[in-house]
This record gives C-alpha cells, structure tokens and sequence, in this order.
C-alpha cells in the first residue's frame, strides 16, 4: 500500500499521521449514552495496530527482516498519559489520529488523538515497548528507521 492511499478497513497514512475512522455503537457507550472511558482506549489500540500494518503493508520485507532478528516480536504499551476533554455519543464518526513523536532504542512514543470533526475529545500520549522472547530489545533498524520517517514527516507537515 503506497502512503497516502486510504485502506477501507485500516486507515491511512498521510504525511506521517496514521488516521482510523470509527463509528460509535451502542455497545461503546455507558448507561448515560456517552463512550465507556475504556472504550476510547480500544478505538485507540485499532490506531496503533493499524499504522503498524500499514508500515507492514508498505514494507512487507522490512517485517520480514524483523522477524528473522527478533522472532516473535510483539510492541506492548509500557505507559499511556491520557486526557478525556470533551464526550462522544452513539453514531458518532470518530477519527483516531497516530504518529510517532520519539523513537528510541527498544521504544517509540505515540501521540494519539480522538476528534470528531473540529473538536479534540481525547489526547494520550503511549509509550510502546519492542519485545522478543519475553523481554525489551532494541526495534530492528529497519523498522526504527521507518518510524522515524514518518515521525519526520508528520514533525515537518503543517
């Protein structure tokens, strides 16, 4: 998939920001009719396995590189900071935003956000952790690298 291309199903990436579409069901939201705090957390979690599939889409032989230095790899969240600033309802449209804002030796920080049309509903910030075997290890080169292109662009679009 070529950056830029919208997947129905994934999202797409565009100047270095992974962005989901996710409607709210009613299986989303609380005895109030507003979204279950845990349930951003999931929409969230469809961001970040998504922009790490598109990666994957747009660089099948860089995961195919990882899996031989690091089988069995996984990225877990070590930490999220995370601010509930404005409610969602049911059929809501709800876009997740996803982009690197550090990438380091066994980790990258993600900026992620949750918007329904102009207004920020929710912002966090997570920490995700590269693990084989059981433990940290250093992300693969191949894979640092790409998410620090996209950390570029994202820094550098307006």
């Amino acid at each position: 998939m070529t950056p830029g291309v919208t997947s129905h199903l994934d999202g797409e990436i565009s100047n270095g920001r992974h962005v989901q579409l996710v409607r709210v069901y009613y299986e989303d939201t609380d005895f109030s009719g507003v979204v279950y705090h845990a349930s951003y957390l999931r929409f969230m979690e469809r961001g970040r396995t998504n922009y790490l599939r598109l990666i994957g889409a747009d660089h099948r032989a860089l995961f195919e590189a990882t899996e031989k230095e690091a089988p069995g790899f996984a990225f877990v969240v070590r930490s999220m900071q995370i601010d509930f600033l404005k409610p969602a309802r049911m059929d809501d449209v709800l876009q997740i935003f996803t982009e690197p804002s550090e990438v380091k030796g066994a980790s990258v920080m993600l900026r992620q956000r949750v918007t329904r049309g102009e207004d920020v509903l929710v912002e966090a910030m997570v920490q995700v952790a590269f693990v084989s075997g059981g433990r940290a290890r250093p992300i693969p080169k191949p894979l640092r690298m790409a998410m620090r292109a996209d950390h570029d662009l994202a820094s550098s679009a307006p």
